[in-house]
């Protein structure tokens, strides 16, 4: 379920806030599921993710940098920008500029 949040004090509106399973084989999936339900429609709808991201989000769970690197990745992805934290923490925010 999409939690929707206020916006913050930036030209970005957060959508939702969510913890991703870091223990799933392919938590990327996760991220268009999100997107899929702000845009109501189903994730195979949407184009691939992992041509452009599911690497990176794999490797941040799976091969994690020590817990005081804190970790993140921040990326796009039809037109939200996304921030994923090591801990695995996700933010979806859409740019109202």
């Amino acid at each position: 379920m999409i939690e929707i949040i206020g916006s913050p004090r930036s030209s970005d509106e957060i959508l939702t806030r969510r913890t991703l399973d870091t223990e799933q084989d392919a938590p990327a999936t996760q991220i268009v599921e999100a997107i899929a339900e702000l845009e109501n429609t189903g994730p195979t709808e949407l184009p691939p993710i992992y041509n452009c991201i599911d690497d990176l989000i794999a490797n941040l769970f799976s091969s994690p940098p020590p817990g005081e690197a804190d970790a993140n990745i921040t990326f796009t992805y039809r037109g939200y920008r996304i921030h994923v934290q090591q801990n695995g923490r996700m933010t979806i925010l859409q740019s109202t500029s």
